[in-house]
């Protein structure tokens, strides 16, 4: 930013567009709304693209670039616990607690060994669903109680897409100033899987209990120690507090994308 660049080019996936975005806020040269990120990507789940309907073939994004269309989205300030120590990082996409970050390490451990394909992750979410064991959470939105009880997992939405094309967080809007809250409470686990397919059509509140709520801040707080991951990277533990940071970041989106939009 120094050198007067204002225009970025991510060849990267979700954790690369992730650490790009915490970026633009740890540097002072300008304000984060004068930088525009474009993305070729080369990740493995590449769900940010997936909202703003980005091409995976190269060419095609490349011309997408080329055409320049440019979208201010949210981001959310998340404060965490590492090792006992108070952090923060900057949301781009979306964030799990409890299983949903349970799976994430699962799958990102088997990547590191090497392993690869679409498999990885579905072998995380079941082994995890065997093994994770549920904690008491108190989940406040925007000041007011809405869940108090045993979690099985929560997912924090700017944006829809996870884990290479899954919608925990369907409805959610990227410019709309509020985050979109999935809460599964504990519930038998053998009825919530044999529904698994919905998480891929959108329809995940067809679930019975599974519950959506929307606000400008989230805070959770929990008996025992719950674990973070924000846009697919392991971060920390609870407590918890989201702050939404309106229309912070300017991206390029595809003509389809501003389209649809009108």
């Amino acid at each position: 930013m120094r050198q007067g660049y204002r225009r970025i080019i991510v060849v990267g996936g979700d954790g690369t567009i992730h650490e790009t975005v915490n970026g633009f806020f740890i540097q002072q040269e300008c304000p984060t709304t004068d930088i525009l990120m474009a993305v070729i990507a080369v990740g493995t789940g590449n769900d940010w693209i997936r909202m703003f309907g980005i091409p995976r073939n190269y060419v095609d994004a490349i011309r997408s670039i080329r055409e320049g269309h440019a979208f201010l989205q949210d981001v959310g300030k998340v404060s965490y616990y590492e090792s006992k120590v108070h952090q923060s990082r900057y949301l781009a996409n979306v964030a799990g607690f409890g299983y949903d970050a349970a799976v994430c390490r699962g799958f990102n451990r088997l990547k590191e060994k090497g392993c690869r394909g679409k498999w990885i992750y579905l072998f995380s979410v079941f082994r995890e669903a065997l093994r994770y064991r549920t904690r008491r959470v108190r989940v406040e939105v925007d000041g007011e109680e809405v869940f108090d009880g045993k979690l099985f997992t929560g997912t924090v939405g700017i944006c829809k897409y996870t884990a290479g094309g899954l919608t925990q967080t369907p409805n959610a809007i990227a410019d709309d100033g509020l985050f979109d809250l999935t809460v599964i409470p504990a519930m038998n686990r053998v009825r919530l899987f044999s529904r698994f397919r919905v998480v891929y059509t959108g329809n995940i509140y067809d679930i019975p209990r599974v519950s959506l709520f929307r606000g400008g801040s989230i805070r959770v707080h929990a008996e025992r120690p719950v674990r973070l991951e924000i846009d697919g990277e392991i971060l920390g533990y609870s407590d918890f507090e989201f702050r939404i940071v309106e229309r912070a970041v300017r991206v390029v989106v595809s003509e389809k994308f501003i389209r649809d939009r009108a």
